[in-house]
């Protein structure tokens, strides 16, 4: 069984109620998931409490997962990261520097889980690059650093719908690119 897989089957029995495939969804995604909330937040004890109340959520909309094909991770990091960026929103916290992000580490992946991620890390920033420097920063700031459209218009004074269209141009440029 494939990791994908493996994931998958265990939120399949979290949204019946499994305690124990839960247990095991935890052990199997917490690291990854609490690294999400660690680089948006900037701080171990807000991650903490993000985290939990992530899991309190895939516990209470397991059933709301749908395997499509996709990465479930995909699924559970949507999750964290949107929780993260509501309570960094929410503290009035100011970004967090790339640089500082980076450098926070993940203990308890294994070889192979950081190979991959280090792999994917890569064709992200390759990705980026190609972008025009300004709208690789907004993406960042947006994405990774849970500014909101509204913030970036106010600091940048670009109109907030010119804000969206380069955000939006962004990302497909980003998807595209990933694709190849």
């Amino acid at each position: 069984m494939t990791p994908q897989e493996e994931v998958e089957n265990l939120i399949a029995r979290v949204a019946m109620g499994d305690r124990a495939a839960f247990n095991r969804l935890y052990e199997r995604t917490s690291a990854k998931l609490f690294g999400v909330c660690l680089r948006v937040l900037n701080d171990r004890v807000e991650a903490e409490e993000v985290l939990q109340d992530v899991f309190v959520t895939v516990w209470n909309k397991a059933d709301s997962y749908k395997v499509n094909g996709y990465s479930p991770m995909t699924w559970l990091i949507t999750i964290t990261r949107n929780r993260a960026v509501d309570r960094r929103r929410a503290m009035k916290l100011p970004p967090v520097p790339i640089e500082t992000a980076d450098l926070m580490p993940d203990s308890k992946p294994g070889p192979e889980a950081s190979a991959v991620a280090a792999s994917e890390a890569r064709q992200i920033k390759a990705c980026l690059d190609e972008l025009p420097r300004a709208r690789a920063h907004l993406v960042r700031r947006a994405y990774l650093e849970g500014d909101s459209y509204a913030d970036l218009s106010e600091a940048t004074g670009v109109n907030l719908n010119t804000i969206r269209t380069w955000l939006r141009r962004s990302l497909m440029a980003l998807r595209e690119c990933l694709s190849r």
